[in-house]
């Protein structure tokens, strides 16, 4: 059994509320070199929820976040750079990053939830388990 990290993605159409409904899962296993997403949006319920809300750009949001997940993402664009406190450092592109990435707090339609754990043997049915668990 290896551990792992989950994180639940919520639609938050009014961050202001805090209110949300939980739309997706990604979960990092790095001792499989696993890094996936899995989603599902109930359209009838999200616009029952938040009439006013852009179903389009919340798909939009999920499909950056599997690509994140899978690496493509920065595909043809390099390896990026940040300021720190010590200077300017290269980016890492790795699965540990880019769950990062994913983990990262922020205040727009699509947010992490809290990092949660566990442990495994196969992380791809962890996942579907947790996408089933966890949204509706």
């Amino acid at each position: 059994m290896d551990p792992y990290q989950y994180v639940a993605l919520r639609c938050v159409p009014r961050p202001d509320r805090e209110e949300f409904v939980n739309v997706g899962v990604v979960l990092y296993c790095p001792a499989q070199r696993f890094l996936g997403a899995a989603w599902r949006l109930d359209e009838a319920r999200l616009t029952a929820f938040a009439p006013e809300l852009d179903l389009e750009a919340v798909r939009s949001a999920l499909v950056a976040v599997d690509l994140l997940c899978s690496g493509e993402a920065q595909s043809g664009h390099g390896v990026g750079t940040r300021a720190t406190a010590y200077g300017i450092r290269e980016l890492a592109d790795d699965q540990s990053s880019r769950f990062g990435l994913v983990t990262a707090p922020r205040s727009t339609v699509l947010q992490p939830g809290p990092v949660h754990g566990g442990m495994t043997v196969d992380p791809a049915s962890n996942l579907r388990r947790l996408l089933d668990h966890l949204v509706p």
